[in-house]
């Protein structure tokens, strides 16, 4: 199947509707881990959503302290020049190697900024980052925002990254950089359960031409076919999903009951439940993509439809309706106008 492409805001490059998220991949042994995870497992999935069609990969530095990068940067290193996907990554999340278990503090000093992409690029082995991100604000240095983003405009005139992006930024602070240089980019997250950015961030990202790529679409696995509350007793010990309470008590009962809901579509679609929960994000105006995790190739297949998946008016009003019935999340429930 041909995936659709959208421009990434007014800047960017044309992507894919749907991105590998490489979270996962930076494996166990750190606070927000997945468990343990095989590295040629990691590249071959990487490769399978590449030849799927996929041309954009999302990472951070703070996955898997370093590994994740590391890791695509091997993948990396498969691909031809004309092959070789879009990289995307992300600072401000300062981490000890030495404390793995400790939370990473949030940190956007310049200094810090300008230390991370370098070891970015290092781990990616690439000359220049794609899409460069501030991963949270920062909350432990009173930098100022204006600060920060001064440096991403360096960065960008250096050619150190082609564009630069924000990640779970509120309409105040978009603002504030929009007035230094220009937000190529914002990463908010987005799924049937999270709706709360298509209230604010999100319209106001398609109003100043910066593109949105959406995270927690599948709500870490959630929005599967496959999971199952008692799958979560089978997940490593230091994967963190065992004790968020996004998988605890009603939080998760809810959930589910949600998910379960959209397995009618899916069967009238013809297409998975991860699919459905992807594509419902991708119909909403001014979303670019989503990014959607996997540690295994097959685990590709579950999402790749959504790429080219338009649902229609009777999918998302029997969407807003389950929503409603189940009583789950907030914000908006269905892009356009609601069914009289």
């Amino acid at each position: 199947m041909e995936l659709t492409r959208r421009r990434l805001g007014t800047t960017g490059p044309e992507i894919t509707t749907v991105g590998f998220g490489s979270w996962a991949v930076g494996g166990g042994g750190w606070l927000f881990g997945w468990g343990p995870q095989d590295d040629a497992t990691s590249i071959a999935a990487i490769r399978h959503a590449a030849a799927s069609g996929v041309n954009w990969i999302d990472t951070a530095a703070v996955y898997g302290l370093g590994h994740s990068e590391e890791v695509v940067g091997r993948a990396l290193r498969t691909f031809t020049a004309g092959e070789r996907p879009f990289v995307f990554t992300k600072a401000g999340e300062v981490f000890d190697p030495a404390r793995p278990f400790e939370e990473a503090v949030h940190s956007l000093q310049p200094a810090s900024i300008r230390r991370e992409v370098e070891a970015s690029l290092r781990r990616l082995r690439v000359e220049r980052i794609d899409l460069y991100q501030f991963h949270w604000p920062d909350d432990v240095t009173g930098t100022p925002v204006e600060e920060s983003w001064t440096e991403m405009g360096r960065l960008v005139d250096e050619g150190k990254i082609w564009l630069a992006g924000v990640c779970n930024f509120d309409v105040e602070l978009l603002e504030r950089c929009e007035a230094i240089h220009h937000v190529a980019s914002l990463q908010p997250p987005f799924s049937v359960i999270r709706r709360a950015a298509a209230a604010d961030v999100i319209p106001w990202a398609a109003e100043h031409g910066t593109g949105v790529i959406v995270y927690g679409t599948m709500l870490h696995g959630v929005l599967t076919d496959a999971f199952t509350a008692e799958g979560l007793a089978t997940l490593a010990d230091d994967d963190w999903r065992r004790h968020d309470d996004l998988f605890k008590g009603s939080s998760l009962s809810s959930s589910l009951a949600l998910r379960d809901a959209l397995r009618a579509i899916a069967r009238r679609r013809g297409t998975t439940v991860e699919a459905v929960a992807v594509a419902w994000t991708l119909a909403w105006p001014g979303v670019t993509g989503a990014i959607v995790g996997a540690r295994r190739a097959e685990q590709v297949d579950g999402w790749i439809p959504a790429g080219s998946l338009e649902l229609g008016t009777e999918d998302l009003d029997e969407i807003a309706a389950a929503i409603q019935r189940v009583g789950v999340g907030s914000g908006p429930l269905r892009p356009g106008p609601a069914p009289q």
